[in-house]
């Protein structure tokens, strides 16, 4: 039995054009310098920059254009996602992305046309899944009646305050479904914002409890299950293209360091024990990426198969694990500065222990890998 797989791997030309597009306004808008100046903001980003963004027509990229989006598949939100990474520029775009997506998939396009134009055309809107820290766990105890009456919390909803649609996993009826909530439904006191150790970041627990849907908030049926598995996996595939751009930053950062410091009379970037050690880290962001670009070459708009799961569990593996490595010889090479709150290091390696929780670690993904690839 061969674990090689699929090796597809295509980059279109509208690929191209996005990661250069994208590229270039994420330098310009997001320098480091900017970067740290949203860190203590209580969005943590600028909104400015935020609609310049809906312009561009970055939200609705992946959405049909009946909906008012470009058309171009989920598969176009990767160069952009990986932009945003190299920039480490945050916004509510993957949390607004993988929203629509998961209504989409769940909902079709005829029912949920009306809530995917008002994203597509930049109303910011998250997911609120996780009821604890395991994203291997697959059971949802926040349910919704017959009345349309919501109990239960969600944890680290990912840009929770800034959203305003709000797309809840609950149990309806014995079965998965999604309840579509609007930030004004919440009361005040259901939103506690998180604490993370990457700043450039979001998040929150919100308890929607006592909170009532209409039905044509509801979305009910056998597609959500799958829409609820293929969210995952696309939301481990977009923070795998993220993590590369983070890892290809980090490693700028760290080379202009070695050319630059001196110890003993000599260039550090002359040591072999750290010329290998940044070698190392280029060939891995290498492999990050090509895994990225095979899972988005295998992504497509309908549910995801067997080969898309892996490539998407291949990605986000290699990324994350690579962006973490980065990041911690990021800190050590740069010595006692390192381990400063001035060192852009540590953005990077703080940017690195998120990413590599999001969605599930290495290890889960690692071991969901090893039941599709080597289970007879």
């Amino acid at each position: 039995m061969s674990v090689i797989g699929n090796t597809v791997l295509h980059f279109s030309e509208e690929q191209a054009m996005l990661l250069d597009v994208a590229r270039e306004f994420c330098r310009d808008k997001s320098p480091i310098s900017r970067v740290r100046e949203q860190l203590e903001t209580d969005s943590g980003f600028d909104q400015a920059v935020w609609d310049e963004m809906v312009s561009l027509g970055w939200t609705g990229i992946a959405l049909p254009e009946s909906c008012g989006g470009s058309g171009m598949g989920i598969a176009s939100v990767v160069p952009v996602a990986e932009s945003m990474g190299r920039a480490m520029l945050g916004t509510p775009l993957l949390s607004t992305t993988l929203a629509a997506q998961l209504l989409l998939r769940a909902a079709g396009e005829s029912q949920a046309e009306g809530l995917l134009a008002e994203i597509a055309a930049g109303i910011p809107a998250t997911v609120a899944l996780l009821e604890n820290e395991d994203w291997g766990d697959d059971n949802l105890c926040c349910t919704v009646d017959d009345t349309g009456s919501l109990q239960g919390v969600k944890k680290y909803v990912a840009d929770a305050a800034a959203a305003s649609l709000l797309v809840v996993a609950v149990r309806h009826r014995d079965a998965p479904a999604l309840a579509v909530v609007r930030a004004e439904q919440l009361p005040e006191a259901a939103m506690t914002p998180c604490t993370l150790i990457d700043q450039t970041r979001r998040a929150a627990t919100v308890d929607f409890t006592g909170v009532n849907v209409s039905v044509d908030a509801l979305v009910t049926g056998e597609d959500v299950a799958a829409a609820l598995r293929d969210f995952r996996l696309l939301g481990a595939l977009l923070t795998a293209a993220e993590a590369t751009g983070s890892t290809a930053s980090c490693l700028e950062t760290v080379v202009d360091y070695l050319k630059t410091r001196k110890q003993f009379g000599r260039l550090i970037g002359s040591y072999q024990a750290l010329k290998h050690p940044t070698v190392d880290i280029l060939t891995a962001l290498d492999d990050g990426r090509s895994f990225v670009y095979h899972a988005a070459s295998l992504a497509g708009d309908g549910p995801l198969d067997r080969d898309a799961e892996i490539a998407c569990r291949m990605a986000k593996a290699q990324a994350t694990d690579t962006l973490c490595y980065a990041g911690d010889r990021a800190v050590q090479f740069h010595g006692g500065m390192g381990f400063t709150w001035e060192c852009d290091a540590q953005l990077y390696i703080r940017r690195a222990q998120w990413s590599q929780q999001q969605f599930g670690d290495a290890r889960h993904h690692r071991k969901c890998l090893a039941a599709l690839l080597l289970d007879t």
